[in-house]
């Protein structure tokens, strides 16, 4: 029967080779080359600045005619570009391109602020177009209040979706899976299958990928759709799916979901909870936005610099910068209370106070490097129990070149502009300095990661305060030990 219904060869509509009229001409939605893109796909600013005359101007028709065209994800960064009360004006003026296409695009502060200045139930009607991950995404930084008066919006079937995401920790695989998916017994044939899939009403609107689950929804396999177009339909689903898969569990972290993706080259993977039954499924295009999101966190936070985010409201980003310049102030005192333990040798040869710049710097910078790698490799899993002391002792001799190649250039200088002596000791002091550097910029994120910290987070404040307060101790103390100042 198979055979009967398919489509002879010569009925077959197959693709034409582009032709040479075919080549540079561009497409209805080709943005490149655009006159409101740049190269780089950004917005132009005299396109900007045209939409913002508008407003200025109140008329809202040419606003509306200057942003139609735009995709969405680019009309939320033009929403991004603009103050909050211009923002409300554009979003009034494009109320029906407001879709929630746009909505899902938003930065996470923008959203927010546009979310709680709407009616709840204008926002459950934007809640009733958004997959399940995309609406937890929008609802969950909301009021307790806010969020409860939308839900009660919100139709049953997404509103108990919605709540069981919400019960889930944070930037766990539960809040941001989504239940769109499709799962079908493992006693169906590949006709069953397509019969059902064409029949289905209730069916996600894309999907690439088909679960088969047992009698207790446990996943059992997977079905690429590309495998059950080409095979018969009397084919057992069983003979066709590949068993060999990677769950996902509800509360496993985000990071370790993006690890596993980018690990075992996942387009997308079933989630199941803590009776390993199929709860819903992570996507290639959830991960992209995990990879991106944790990409720049581990540096922002190893900056003391709190979420980083330029639409982070002012008191915000205050409170999560100056806690760790407050931090750093404290082990600052630290290491100036070493520098006047030597007042009077520095009083004795002004050079010490001249070269004592260096050493802290060149320590410093050291350690940086050291952390970043390894708090890279922390991440990663590239850093582990098994390997800690592999990795200690690599970075050690990495320090130990870097310590010398940097000991024999300042030495030389400080040797020709001061007194040999002293390039000798400035030069001691470095290899001292660089190597404690390599030591505390592997230890002390170690030391954060087994304790169930983030190493990203505090790293840097203790890196710092031992890199400065050894290499002053080292250069001073080296000074007056070899006698060219007293103690």
């Amino acid at each position: 029967m198979a055979d009967d219904s398919r489509l002879p060869e010569d009925d077959m509509m197959l693709a034409e080779p582009p032709g040479e009229e075919d080549v540079g001409e561009a497409r209805p939605d080709d943005r490149i080359d655009d006159e409101r893109m740049d190269e780089e796909n950004t917005l132009k600013r005299e396109y900007v600045d045209a939409v913002e005359q508008a407003l200025e101007a109140g008329d809202t028709k040419a606003v509306y005619e200057l942003v139609e065209p735009l995709h969405p994800a680019d009309i939320a960064d033009l929403l991004e570009l603009f103050e909050r009360e211009q923002r409300y004006q554009l979003a009034a003026a494009i109320t029906d391109l407001m879709t929630s296409e746009v909505v899902a695009e938003l930065n996470d502060y923008v959203r927010e602020d546009m979310m709680e200045a709407l009616p709840p139930e204008a926002v459950a009607q934007i809640v009733d177009q958004l997959e399940t991950d995309d609406a937890v995404q929008l609802i969950e930084d909301l009021d307790e209040a806010d969020q409860r008066a939308i839900l009660a919006e919100v139709e049953l079937e997404d509103r108990i979706a919605i709540q069981s995401a919400l019960s889930y920790p944070e930037e766990t695989a539960g809040r941001l899976m989504s239940r769109d998916f499709v799962a079908v017994p493992e006693h169906l044939t590949v006709g069953d299958l397509i019969d059902f899939l064409r029949e289905g009403r209730d069916l996600p609107d894309e999907f690439y990928e088909v679960f088969v689950v047992d009698e207790k929804h446990h996943p059992v396999g997977t079905c690429a759709l590309s495998w059950v177009l080409r095979a018969p339909r009397s084919i057992p689903l069983a003979d066709v799916m590949k068993r060999d898969q990677t769950l996902v569990p509800v509360t496993l972290d985000q990071e370790e979901v993006g690890l596993m993706f980018q690990k075992y080259n996942l387009i997308s993977a079933a989630v199941v909870d803590e009776n390993e039954r199929l709860v819903g499924q992570m996507t290639v295009d959830d991960v992209v936005h995990i990879i991106s999101e944790e990409a720049g966190e581990d540096a922002l936070l190893m900056s003391g610099a709190g979420e980083g985010d330029i639409n982070e409201p002012i008191r915000e980003a205050y409170s999560a910068r100056v806690r760790w310049l407050v931090a750093n102030l404290g082990t600052a005192l630290i290491a100036s209370l070493i520098i006047a333990l030597f007042g009077a040798a520095i009083e004795q040869l002004v050079a010490l106070a001249v070269l004592m710049p260096i050493v802290a710097s060149i320590g410093g910078n050291a350690g940086t490097q050291t952390m970043a790698v390894t708090v890279r490799a922390i991440a990663t899993n590239q850093l582990t129990r098994s390997n800690t002391r592999r990795i200690l002792m690599r970075e050690i001799r990495v320090a130990v070149l870097n310590g010398l190649t940097i000991a024999v250039l300042v030495g030389l200088a400080t040797g020709v502009i001061f007194t040999p002596m002293l390039g000798g000791v400035i030069a001691l002091a470095m290899v001292i300095n660089v190597i404690t550097a390599g030591l505390a910029g592997v230890l002390v994120p170690v030391a954060f990661e087994r304790l169930d910290q983030d190493p990203a987070v505090a790293s840097s404040v203790f890196v710092t305060m031992i890199t400065d307060s050894m290499g002053f101790f080292a250069f001073l103390g080296l000074a007056v030990a070899s006698g060219i100042v007293g103690s």
